[in-house]
């Protein structure tokens, strides 16, 4: 970076978490960034972003893996860029999923040498929607500013928007020792935490001052700046938004494997965008070995959906069953119907425009089976133990009908499939 951009240490007091707002309907005010045809920011959506894990040099397995990725509903893709063999593919790569019938836009990952990757190879300068820049290992020294400022003019030479990405496990490490010592001269120091945390922060900023120097204007930065632990990630992106109007990019790096990614990404992501904090957001999830790399998607789906922030898919509310359940009958039901909505979406969504803002309810026993149905757009209480063998079904909250014998589940399934088609047809 240049040496004449400084920033003095402000606000780097521990950010305490506090109790959520009532309301979601103030989203923190950002710039709106278009990437291809998907707008980040301003009034749009919170999009949905994932990353393929295949070595990019090999097109045909980036290309399904991407195209998986965007049928499950992701829409950006950052590859990653790291040497000539994969900066060569992506041209192929974008090709191919556009034979598929794909237009996911496509992020390219740079590190350490993406000014050298991006002024060779001009074909996959074009084809990439994005450039991500990671302002901690762009490059070192006097190289940093020279480095940076090259990517940074690539980007505007082919009209590219681009993500300055700051992580705290590659952070500017001069920059983080330079705020240390002035923090160590303070007649009452910081916290040594306080100060990662504004390092982080002025890593984004100072690069985006750069950035707008040399001509790039904030309609074409993303900023995001990613921690591993849930507390640090709020305070940073407190602490972030207070000072700029940049569209931001939510992620809790690093979240770790299967329930505990999840539950982390969850918790973190969950505060900011009860704030208004975030216009697009990936969940890092460690994938099981030979596991489905959609899975981070349909997190994230279920994060801005379980919040009431978006609609993917119709919900089901489902009883987790109790004494008064011992049949595994409504289970049964609910798991039936929600593979039933995951292999019928693809075509749904074109068919039926507004079917994934259907609400459905799967309810075990009497005890609140009928008021959970009324709120339902279609909902069915199932016979709990000892009760009458019988199944009233709610549609549009009236008792429309009641269903009997061992058929419950087939005939309830043809009851939802001609709600949609009256309803969504």
């Amino acid at each position: 970076m240049s040496d004449t951009i400084s920033a003095p240490i402000l606000n780097v007091e521990p950010t305490p978490v506090e109790p959520l707002p009532a309301s979601t309907s103030l989203r923190h005010r950002t710039t709106a960034v278009a990437v291809g045809p998907v707008l980040v920011g301003g009034d749009a959506p919170i999009v949905v972003q994932s990353m393929t894990n295949t070595d990019t040099a090999d097109i045909e397995k980036t290309t399904l893996q991407v195209a998986a990725l965007a049928r499950a509903g992701s829409e950006l893709v950052r590859i990653t860029v790291d040497r000539q063999e994969s900066a060569a593919a992506v041209p192929y790569i974008r090709d191919n999923l556009l034979k598929l019938g794909i237009d996911v836009p496509l992020v390219g990952d740079f590190h350490y040498i993406g000014h050298t990757l991006l002024n060779d190879n001009p074909e996959m300068a074009r084809a990439l929607a994005k450039y991500r820049i990671n302002p901690g290992n762009v490059g070192f020294k006097n190289k940093k500013d020279k480095q940076f400022s090259e990517m940074i003019e690539c980007a505007l030479k082919f009209d590219k928007p681009v993500r300055i990405g700051v992580n705290w496990g590659s952070l500017d490490q001069e920059l983080l020792t330079n705020l240390m010592d002035e923090n160590a001269r303070l007649a009452v120091p910081k916290d040594a935490r306080a100060v990662m945390h504004e390092a982080i922060v002025q890593s984004a900023l100072l690069s985006t001052a750069r950035a707008n120097e040399l001509g790039m204007g904030d309609d074409k930065i993303i900023l995001s700046a990613k921690v591993s632990a849930v507390q640090d990630l709020i305070a940073v992106y407190r602490l972030l938004a207070s000072r700029s109007n940049n569209a931001l990019h939510l992620g809790l790096t690093e979240a770790g494997m299967g329930s505990k990614g999840i539950v982390a990404s969850t918790a973190a992501l969950s505060v900011l965008l009860q704030e208004g904090l975030g216009d697009t957001i990936r969940i890092s999830l460690t994938p099981e070995p030979n596991g489905a790399r959609t899975k981070e998607v349909q997190v994230a789906q279920e994060i801005l959906q379980s919040m009431g922030l978006r609609a993917f898919v119709p919900v089901v509310a489902a009883c987790p069953g109790c004494g008064r359940t011992t049949s595994t009958v409504f289970q049964e039901l609910a798991r039936d119907i929600q593979d039933h909505i995951a292999k019928s979406m693809p075509e749904w969504k074109t068919k039926y425009p507004g079917v994934e803002t259907l609400n459905l309810a799967v309810m075990g026993c009497i005890v609140n089976g009928p008021g959970e149905s009324k709120h339902a757009d279609i909902g069915i209480s199932l016979p709990g133990t000892g009760e009458s063998p019988a199944a009233p079904v709610f549609i549009d909250g009236k008792k429309a009908l009641t269903l009997r014998g061992d058929k419950i589940a087939e005939e309830f399934q043809v009851i939802v499939e001609d709600y949609i088609e009256k309803r969504f047809g």
